[in-house]
Formats: C-alpha cells, sequence, structure tokens
C-alpha cells in the first residue's frame, strides 16, 4: 500500500468506475458462431465490464482469488474474508482474523498503518486440499506472518494454521508492507514485502545516524540477510513447512544471506504474477516522492519490472534504469557520488548482511510524476504502479470464453492511482517492445488487484476512494469478452404519446444500432388491449394511424442476419388528448444560485377537461443532493395529486434501507411514519432540523428498546426531504405550490450547494369515456452553480483523471491549445467564472492561460487568467498559518520522523475552503442567454506533452468575489 501522505499529495488518475449490472450481458448473443480470431485488436465493445460486489459489501480489500466453481474470496485490511457467490450475488464474511493495523511513534503518537491482513492466495490444489495462504500483521507482535490455514465449508477452521514465515518489523513510522503472493508452475510460491522504512524525499535513504535506524534502507532493502524490500521465493511442503528451490539469488548455506530472496532491493514491491510461458516475473513497484533531480536526490519514478532471473534490482541507491542516488552523509552533510551500478556496496553500520551487493538491474519500465519522455502514454500526477497477469490463451483451453489472441503474452498493468490497465507487449526475447491502454473509458477506481480466473475472465478489485477507511465505490469488477456475434441495441419512440381519433402517429428506430455493422430487420407490432395484433409495420420508421379509442402497445423488434433479436415497446393512448403543461423560468434557466429566488410560471390545458382547477395541479421544488438520480422519481407510480410534492422523498426511501424498519402507516420494527407526523406535529420545525441529524446519525430510545442506524453517507439535504415526507404523511390538506411564484432553497447547514434543484409540475386529466386518463409533467432541473470539471461535455487536447486532495474529484488537465466545454449553460445573471485551477510543478505541470469563449473554441472571448506554476500545498500551509496567528498556534507539516504532533491549526474542511479562496477568478460582462461555454488553455512554451494544469471544479457566480 502506498504511503498515505503521498496519496493525500499526489493522488490522481481515476475517474470513477464503470458500474454496469449484470443485465448488460443481454446485450450480447450466445451464437455458436465466433467471430475469427485473427490477431487484430477487438473493438472495446466487445468487453464488458460488470460489478459483482454492491455499494457499501467491502471495506478495504486488498486481494481477491477466483475459485474454479466462480466463487470467490477477498480479503480486507482490518482482517475480514469475504466470499462472493455468484450463484446468489452476494457477499458474506467467512472470517476475521486479529491484525495490527497501526503504527504508534517513539512520541507516543497512534496513525493509521499500511499493515493489517495484507496478502492472500489459494493453494494451487485447492479444490483437494483446501489450502489457503494468509500473509498477515501480527496483532501484539512486531512481525508480519505468512502461514497455512484450512478453509473449508466457506470457513477457517481454527486451529488448521501453521506458520512458514515470520518477517520482524518496526511499527514506529511508515510505510510499505507489499503483500502480494504468486505460484509459478514448480509449486513455488512468490511472496512481496515491503521495506518498512520511513520515507524521505530529499536525500537518500541512507541515514545511519543513532536512532534513525527506521530511515536506513540500507538495513532493510540493501541487506542481503533481512527479508524486508524483497520478493521471497519458497517451495511449501505438505507438512506446513517450506524449503528453498533451486535459483534463488543465495544459494542455502551462503553466509550473512537468507536463502528465500529471489529479488532485493525494493522499496514496496507488490502485485507479483508468472509468465507461464517464460517464467519470467513481474511485479508493481511504488517509488518515492521527490519530484526532480537535485543535488542531494533523484526525481522518484514508480517501476513495472520484469525479472527473468533472481537479481538486486537497485534501491535505496538506484531507482529507475539505474539512475544513482547521491550518497548522502547524514551526519557531516556532505554529498558523495552515486555507486556504480556494477559494483553496489553496502557499507551500513545498520548492514547485517553482505557488503558487496549483486550487479543492480534496471527497471523494465518506470515513469516520474511528469511526463515520461520513453513510456508517454502512462500519463503524469499521482502514481502508484500495481502490477497484474501475462495472458496466455492456452491457459484458459476449458473457458467457455476468454480473451483473443490480439492479447497474447502481454501484460495487463495497472496504476492504482492514475487508474489505468495498460496492455503492455513484449519483443520475442522479452524486453519491452510498446503499450497501450486497455479499455480507456472502463475507469477503476483505485484497481488495487488484477488477475485471470480459469473461466477467462479479467477480475479487476477496486480499493475505493477512500484510505484507510471504508469506501462505498470500493468492488469487484468481471470484465467478460464476446467473441461472437453481437445482438442489435434497440431503441424505439413515437412523436406522440396519446391523442384524438383518428391519432396518426410517426413510429422512430432513431438510436438502434448493430456493432458488427449487420442489416438489420424491422418489425413493429402494434396490438390493443386485448393483446391482438392489430397492425404490422416493415420499415425503420413507420407511419401509423389508429380510428379506435383505446391502450395500445407498441413493439419494435430487430433481427440481424444471424438471428439475434432484441425489442423495446412503447404504450400509445388514442382517442384522448394528452394534456398540455408548459413550465417556464424567468430566472436562469439552467442552474441556480443559492440564497436567490428561482421565478416560475405554470400553465396547464386540457381539450377534453376544458378549465383546469389549479388546485389539481402538482407544482413542487425539491433540492436533492448532488449524484441524485432523477430517473428513481421518474420510475414512481403514483397518482397526481398534491402528495406528488413528495415523490423525491419517495424515490430516495425506495433507494434507502428505511424500508425494512419502516411502513407509512403500519407497525414494523420501527414506528410507522403517519405515528412520527402525530409525534412531532406541534414541533414540526423543531422536527424538520432534527430528525435529519438522527437520520444520518442514528440514535434511540425514543421509540422502544432497537435502534435506527445511521445514515453517514446521506446528505443532509436528502435526509430534510425525507422528514418533511415524513411529517406530512398524515396530513390529507397538504397543498402544492402556486401556478406562478418564486422559490428560494434554504440550504441545509453543512451543505455545499452542489446538489440539483427540480422543479415539477404534473397533471392528469379526467379520461375520456372508457380512455384512461393520462398525465403529463414537465421538470426542470436546475445545475448547481458549480460544476465539476468532469461534467464537460467536451474535451480537447486534455485528459479527465480522478484526484483526492481533500475530497475526491475528477479533474481536466489540459495541454497546450487544450480546452473542455459545457454546452447550454445560461448565463444569466453571471457576473464571474471562478475555477479551481492549480499548477504544481512536483506534477509536471508547467502553468499558462485560461480563456473564456462562447460557442466555440475561438469564439467571442470573455475574460482571461493566468495560472503560475505553484506548489499550492505550500500556498496552503502559509494560507493556513497566517489563519492562525491571531491564535497563536500554526500548522505542522509532516516530517520523516512521522507525522506532526497534534496542533489546533485547520482541519481538512478548513484547507478545503482555503483552497476556495485561492480560486482563479474571471470577471464577465455583457454575456447573457444560453450558450456553450469553452475554456482554452495556452502556453506556447510548453512541450507537447506537458500539462498545463488541473481544473477540478468551475463556479459560476452571480456576484463578484
Amino acid at each position: 500500500m502506498q504511503h498515505f501522505l503521498r496519496k493525500l499529495r499526489f493522488r490522481g488518475g481515476y475517474v470513477q468506475a464503470l458500474m454496469v449490472s449484470a443485465a448488460c450481458l443481454l446485450m450480447y448473443s450466445c451464437s455458436p458462431n465466433q467471430a475469427a480470431d485473427d490477431g487484430k485488436k477487438p473493438d472495446d465493445n466487445r468487453f464488458t465490464p460488470i460489478a459483482l460486489t454492491k455499494t457499501g459489501d467491502l471495506d478495504e480489500p486488498m486481494n481477491f482469488e477466483v475459485l474454479n466453481d466462480g466463487r470467490v474470496y477477498i480479503n480486507e485490511r482490518k482482517g475480514g474474508l469475504k466470499l462472493f457467490d455468484p450463484s446468489t450475488n452476494s457477499i458474506t464474511l467467512v472470517s476475521t482474523i486479529p491484525v495490527n493495523t497501526k503504527y504508534t511513534s517513539a512520541e507516543g503518537v497512534v496513525t493509521e498503518a499500511e499493515e493489517g491482513f495484507i496478502g492472500f492466495t489459494i493453494d494451487p490444489n485447492f479444490d483437494k486440499n483446501h489450502w489457503a495462504y494468509l500473509f498477515y500483521s501480527h496483532p501484539t507482535e512486531k512481525k508480519d506472518v505468512l502461514s497455512r490455514w484450512e478453509l473449508r465449508d466457506d470457513k477457517l477452521i481454527e486451529g488448521s494454521e501453521k506458520v512458514l514465515l515470520e518477517i520482524p518489523k518496526q511499527r514506529e513510522v511508515c510505510c510499505h508492507t507489499g503483500g502480494g503472493m504468486t505460484w509459478d508452475a514448480s509449486y513455488n510460491l512468490y511472496i512481496t514485502v515491503g521495506n518498512n522504512t520511513g520515507n524521505v524525499a530529499d536525500k537518500s535513504q541512507t541515514d545511519e545516524r543513532p536512532n534513525r535506524t527506521s530511515w536506513d534502507d540500507q538495513r532493510g532493502a540493501g541487506n542481503t540477510n533481512d527479508l524486508r524490500g524483497k520478493i521471497l521465493r519458497i517451495h511449501p511442503e505438505e507438512n506446513g513447512t517450506y524449503t528453498i528451490p533451486e535459483g534463488n539469488l543465495f544459494p542455502k548455506g551462503t553466509p550473512k544471506t537468507r536463502p528465500e530472496i529471489y529479488v532485493m532491493g525494493d522499496r514496496n514491491p507488490w502485485r507479483p504474477s508468472v509468465d507461464s510461458k517464460t517464467g519470467f516475473l513481474y511485479w508493481g513497484e511504488v517509488g518515492p516522492d521527490a519530484s526532480e533531480d537535485s543535488k542531494t536526490t533523484r526525481a522518484g519514478r514508480d517501476e513495472l519490472n520484469q525479472a527473468r532471473k533472481a537479481g538486486f534490482f537497485g534501491w535505496p541507491y538506484f531507482i529507475g534504469e539505474n539512475v544513482g542516488y547521491p550518497m548522502y552523509d547524514y551526519k557531516t552533510d556532505k554529498v558523495g557520488a552515486p555507486q556504480d551500478p556494477a559494483h553496489p556496496v553496502n557499507k551500513s553500520v545498520n548492514n547485517t548482511g553482505l557488503t558487496e551487493l549483486p550487479t543492480a538491474q534496471p527497471a523494465f519500465i518506470s515513469y516520474p510524476y511528469g511526463v515520461s519522455e520513453k513510456f508517454p502514454k502512462v500519463g503524469t500526477g499521482g502514481r502508484c504502479a500495481v502490477g497484474g497477469p501475462v495472458f496466455h490463451k492456452d491457459n484458459f483451453k476449458n473457458a467457455k470464453t476468454t480473451f483473443p489472441s490480439y492479447y497474447e503474452g502481454k501484460w495487463i498493468a495497472a496504476d492504482l492511482t492514475r487508474g489505468w490497465i495498460m496492455s503492455i507487449k513484449m519483443k520475442e526475447n522479452g524486453d519491452y517492445d510498446s503499450m497501450e491502454q486497455f479499455l480507456p473509458d472502463y475507469h477503476p477506481v483505485e484497481p488495487i488487484d488484477i488477475k485471470f480466473a480459469s473461466n477467462g475472465d479479467l477480475y479487476v478489485l477496486e480499493y475505493g476512494s477512500n484510505w484507510f477507511r471504508k469506501s462505498e465505490n470500493a468492488k469487484l469488477v468481471r470484465i467478460t469478452y464476446n467473441s461472437g456475434n453481437r445482438v442489435p441495441v434497440v431503441n424505439a419512440s413515437a412523436n406522440v404519446s396519446g391523442g384524438v381519433v383518428p391519432l396518426k402517429v410517426t413510429l422512430s428506430s432513431a438510436g438502434t444500432k448493430d456493432f458488427d455493422g449487420d442489416e438489420l430487420k424491422y418489425e413493429w407490432a402494434v396490438k390493443d388491449a386485448s393483446g391482438k395484433t392489430v397492425e404490422t409495420l416493415k420499415d425503420s420508421t413507420s407511419n401509423l394511424t389508429l380510428d379506435k379509442a383505446g391502450v395500445y402497445n407498441v413493439s419494435l423488434t430487430v433481427t440481424d442476419p444471424s438471428g439475434a433479436k432484441n425489442s423495446k415497446s412503447l404504450k400509445i393512448v388514442a382517442g384522448n388528448e394528452p394534456p398540455a403543461v408548459a413550465l417556464t423560468l424567468s430566472s436562469n434557466k439552467t442552474m441556480f444560485f443559492p440564497g436567490k429566488p428561482v421565478v416560475y410560471d405554470v400553465k396547464v390545458a386540457d381539450k377534453e377537461d376544458g378549465k383546469v382547477d389549479p388546485k389539481q395541479v402538482a407544482v413542487s421544488v425539491d433540492y436533492v443532493s448532488e449524484g441524485f438520480d432523477m430517473a428513481v422519481v421518474n420510475q414512481q407510480q403514483r397518482s397526481v395529486d398534491a402528495s406528488t410534492r413528495f415523490a423525491v422523498a419517495a424515490a430516495l426511501i425506495a433507494k434507502s434501507d428505511c424500508k425494512v424498519c419502516h411502513n407509512v402507516n403500519s407497525k414494523s420494527v420501527g414506528p410507522m411514519f403517519t405515528a412520527i407526523a402525530d409525534k412531532y406535529k406541534a414541533k414540526y420545525a423543531w422536527a424538520l432540523d432534527s430528525l435529519p441529524k438522527k437520520i444520518r446519525g442514528g440514535g434511540g430510545g425514543v421509540w422502544g428498546e432497537v435502534n435506527m442506524p445511521a445514515h453517514p453517507a446521506m446528505s443532509l439535504a436528502d435526509a430534510r426531504t425525507i422528514t418533511a415526507y415524513i411529517l406530512g404523511s398524515n396530513d390529507k390538506n397538504i397543498s402544492t405550490l402556486p401556478l406562478a411564484g418564486s422559490y428560494t432553497e434554504q440550504l441545509p447547514a453543512g451543505d455545499a450547494g452542489t446538489g440539483t434543484m427540480i422543479i415539477r409540475a404534473a397533471y392528469t386529466d379526467k379520461g375520456a369515456g372508457a380512455v384512461p386518463a393520462l398525465t403529463t409533467e414537465k421538470t426542470i432541473q436546475l445545475h448547481s452553480s458549480q460544476y465539476s470539471s468532469g461534467d464537460a461535455n467536451i474535451l480537447h487536447n486534455a485528459e479527465k483523471i480522478v484526484e483526492a486532495m481533500f475530497t475526491v474529484s475528477t479533474n481536466i488537465r489540459p495541454k497546450n491549445d487544450g480546452y473542455f466545454a459545457y454546452k447550454n449553460i445560461d448565463l444569466t445573471g453571471v457576473q464571474q467564472v471562478a475555477l479551481m485551477a492549480t499548477a504544481n510543478p512536483s506534477q509536471g505541470f508547467v502553468g499558462g492561460n485560461i480563456e473564456i469563449h462562447l460557442d466555440k473554441p475561438d469564439g467571442q472571448l470573455l475574460g482571461t487568467a493566468n495560472v503560475a506554476p505553484v506548489n499550492p500545498f505550500a500556498a496552503l500551509m502559509n494560507a493556513a498559518n497566517a489563519a492562525q496567528t491571531k491564535g497563536g498556534s500554526k500548522v505542522a507539516a509532516p516530517t520523516a520522523k512521522g507525522p506532526a504532533k497534534k496542533t489546533k491549526g485547520p482541519s481538512m474542511a478548513d484547507f478545503a475552503k482555503l483552497m476556495g479562496g485561492m480560486a482563479t477568478k474571471i470577471n464577465i460582462n455583457g454575456a447573457s442567454g444560453q450558450h456553450d461555454i469553452y475554456f482554452v488553455f495556452k502556453n506556447a512554451k510548453a512541450k507537447p506533452l506537458e500539462p498545463l494544469m488541473s481544473v477540478s471544479s468551475v463556479k459560476f457566480n452571480d456576484v463578484k468575489q
């Protein structure tokens, strides 16, 4: 696991992962007619990423193993071992082992550690012997343990543990544990072990001063007699011991060495794999933090490594392609020359091994924070090389489906921070050839483990966006490949949903497509309410006339030449003209400004009903948190009366666990909603303020012994919407908003105002004789005036990437002449645009100018600003200290000795506020109406691949700040 402080400072490289349900597999045909596997690159749409686990199923997942029956074991850092069962699509906790997860500094400061249940694998003969191997941090003793357990009937059998290896370690300073394991064809087990050393970015990691042993990596990674900073290779025996296979770095019996060592000179190696054809070992290596070369250090680099035989891979004396560190003497503060990679020596007072070390091996692939000229496709920014498997089609002879031969012999490797998966091609002799991103539109959220299963599918374990705590977006993903005919994608629509007879309807198949480019056959089947087919049409766009009143089901079926079919239906009501509902705004039509009124007007007309009673028109305004799915509201079955103002609340309840314990008017585990409404009828205002906090924080003692669980992931705004619904659940006289007026949303305390305002107007007519009533609803969604960069509709010469500083956000990194744009933005009332843009030179950003243009990249210029290359963290620290001066305390930065001592300095929320004050603000004048807004970035001096800056958000202000 990567150093947390580095994650805080430099994370980046993923975009929220594609969540595709298993139903998406229906897009593909099960036809036996397989496409020719001609070695050409397959279309990306032949691959389907499927999220197997649900939101909240996993808590810091680390590794996984897929059994031959498709079940998957997943271990979690805090000690949990879980099992995903594809037959039930559910996950269960198998066992929990006690582990250590903390560091305690010499000063007694306790911090979260990169320790815990860090490694898991199953025996190659697991189906017969049921052996599992666990690598974990002992709960009380300062050591990591490799042990074998029996895993039967989905439980770790108590008393079955056999300890193979124990690795002593310090637990005072961070970091690096490794923890990956893999097997070769000779039943040898490989274990990656981190260096267990404090981090120093500005000098070589060779501090030999007294009491600084934990910062001298010569005592670990560079020590031939220590197992830390190594990849071990052992041969487990049936009796729970192990032997040493031939070919390790030091023959058994060599003085001052450990025979288990296969690779040494590692900083934080993990996720190893062995090429089943060549026997070459591959792994990811997490490098140090320095952003550039200096007199005392070298720019940090992550590595994707290949070992063709046992060897020394350089750390702490070399990095990347054997770039030597100046040998810094911490006692005299003098800088010496780098070592010779052909003859490295370890003369540290902390070394217990050999002085003369094996020849240093260069990295297979290495890359810094900035642009890599040799490997430009890896991108820029934060880095955390993970590794992954090498694909060989012959390994999956019994699989129904597997990847095509295009990927034969390629290394499928990932970077946890940048969120990419690369397909790396090697030459016949094993040398690097080329790389390309695998599935660029799939953006895993911190992929921490990746491997093929015996069923031929690729599995990716996503750690999630929160470090050292549970992430709701942690998940296990299966990527399947469809080599055969693909079922057409069908879309059906009609120009009207109903009307008086004779009703003329135009049916359209626009949006229907076939990924294989096949010519499709179209058939529209029109059926009446009894199911009788009254007409069949054969054209992709067909005209239909309905002379008889009634409800009709119209189904479009498209068929390709192989017989693969797909259908879609829609309903049309003849004999009743739908109501006409118009909802207009005289204020800004695309966004709202917190605390400012939204002026609306609703007009309703119905041909059969005549004059419409305003009381029968449902008008509501709701504010919902960021990310709320409006489709959930639209799917709710409801009558259109005054209670429709709570449709959003009903949707929120439907997707939460409220209904598990509560009903509207019948008692369950918890009180019914109407009883809650009665209890707080006289204290409505107090309840509307207090109960949302209780929903989020949990509580008990009011309605009995059963406590209500906390819902911390629910926003305060959503909790307040649910509360308003509950408090009004027994009110028969609820009134909707008037047909015309203004509405000002008062945001809940602590809400950032980045949600959505939903304005709805709906009317259900009275029907027409036997023809049922029809409903027309109009909805306007007003976006927050703050837009995430991830919301951009247009992107050119720039990349989207997820970064986590104080919050997780999708950022855009433009290059020279790059731009992004938002479509159809109403500038009415907008006086200023504020961009959260930073150009941290330590991450390779060079800064530049921002230009705002209307409607096209070179359209009307609204304003410009410059973003200089400045380290935002240093600026934040200065701003934070300035803010604290009056209080007499300052913020202490973390040091190599560990986390800073606790102060009364700002919290992360305070830093986030300071970041807001550092926004780049551009005043605009005279612009109004709806436009496409282009943000163009320029720096003529920048190199073609150099990113100018990172932009996380754009805020449209109605006042100049």
